[in-house]
């Protein structure tokens, strides 16, 4: 049980949250599809980003989606899943180096979408955790 009362706006239990305030459910929802299906990087290395992010950021809500791969053959998708892990422990722990490598793959576009991503999910994720979100089954998938 969330430790706020679902609001009768959205078809998630995250939007039935956010949906208190109808103005701010419609724009994040709004980012969110912006940055999902939009940019440079793939669905799937996004997916597996989102996915590592859940269990680092404790939301049993989107853990409920399964963890991420266990190998990811592809380099952007590797260097993607790396990032998302070094961001979990701390943005002031990034150093130029990892940068380098992140450009070896990456150009600045899609950095940009991928800090992007990371951040957004980072902040649904929190809101989720902290309102202690989880699973509803009677609620639509979350994707």
């Amino acid at each position: 049980m969330p430790r706020i009362t679902p609001s009768e706006h959205g078809s998630t239990g995250f939007e039935k949250l956010l949906g208190h305030n109808p103005d701010i459910l419609r724009s994040w929802n709004h980012v969110e599809k912006t940055i999902a299906e939009n940019g440079h990087l793939s669905r799937d290395l996004k997916e597996q980003v989102r996915r590592v992010l859940a269990f680092g950021n404790g939301c049993q809500y989107c853990q409920a989606w399964g963890h991420a791969a266990d190998t990811h053959p592809d380099p952007k998708e590797s260097l993607a899943v790396g990032f998302a892990e070094m961001m979990l422990q701390g943005p002031q722990l990034i150093t130029d180096q990892q940068f380098e490598v992140l450009k070896e793959e990456f150009d600045d576009a899609e950095i940009s979408e991928l800090l992007a991503w990371i951040t957004f999910i980072t902040a649904s994720q929190t809101i989720g955790a902290v309102l202690q979100l989880r699973p509803d089954p009677t609620l639509p998938d979350i994707h």
